[in-house]
């Protein structure tokens, strides 16, 4: 267990994890997610999202395991009962059909264009000044009710990763790319586009993010208990500082 999960471990009671049921798996999935769900070199996971789970784990005598897949595929991995959380995922009523979300937040992301800095078009959150433009999208991602009710005015193309939505847009092949910038700036600056590509105001929208489990879980009690822990460590201040060691903004 590395450092910061021991860190959080003890600002919560020791009698929250005095009877941890005969260790059983719990397998979480998601896509790379900067401070939330990422895979190191050597194989380790690490982010807030794997903390918390390991934390759960912990609690209720599970044996954590993780798995990374392209986001679309991992909600499906969710959804089908392949795995018992879905880690990061923003809420909406078409996933609400699919997916079972906790109620509690644990991340708040923003949401913006990005756009050449030698090519900025006119943006004001009207949507209608941007029609027929060339916008990257990233293949599952929500971007919010007015983003996607203006889609079909844009010229939509689909990528599966940040980078290549910035590659693109830095080669002309769009003119917008629609992201997260908690995700985004890290590889923005990796990639050293820094100078060349900007995030335009104002933001497409601000999304939560949550844990999201399979309508019928072989874990009934898995989503309550999630909640629960997320409450605690909010009324204790141990999420904000965990979020604040991994980068993350919190609701």
């Amino acid at each position: 267990m590395t450092v910061l999960c021991g860190m959080a471990l003890g600002a919560l009671p020791l009698s929250s994890f005095a009877r941890a049921p005969v260790s059983r798996e719990l397998v979480a999935v998601g896509t790379h997610n900067v401070g939330i769900f990422e895979r190191r070199p050597n194989g380790e996971f690490s982010g807030l999202g794997v903390e918390l789970v390991r934390l759960l784990a912990h609690r209720h005598g599970y044996q954590a395991r993780f798995e990374i897949y392209p986001w679309r595929r991992a909600m499906e991995v969710v959804s089908g009962g392949k795995a018992d959380i879905l880690v990061g995922a923003y809420k909406s009523v078409e996933r609400q059909r699919i997916l079972r979300f906790g109620e509690q937040a644990f991340l708040q992301d923003e949401l913006a264009f990005y756009v050449r800095a030698d090519s900025m078009p006119v943006w004001d959150g009207d949507y209608s000044l941007l029609k027929g433009r060339r916008v990257a999208v990233i293949n599952g991602w929500l971007y919010g009710q007015a983003f996607d009710k203006a889609l079909p005015q844009l010229r939509a193309s689909v990528t599966n990763s940040v980078e290549n939505g910035l590659q693109m847009l830095a080669h002309g092949h769009v003119e917008l790319f629609a992201t997260n910038r908690r995700d985004t700036d890290p590889v923005l600056a990796a990639l050293g586009l820094q100078d060349r590509l900007m995030a335009l105001a104002p933001l497409i929208d601000v999304q939560d993010g949550y844990f999201a489990y399979p309508l019928s879980s072989r874990l009934r009690d898995v989503p309550a208990h999630f909640d629960q822990l997320l409450v605690e460590m909010k009324r204790n201040g141990a999420l904000q500082k965990l979020a604040r060691r991994y980068g993350v903004t919190i609701p």
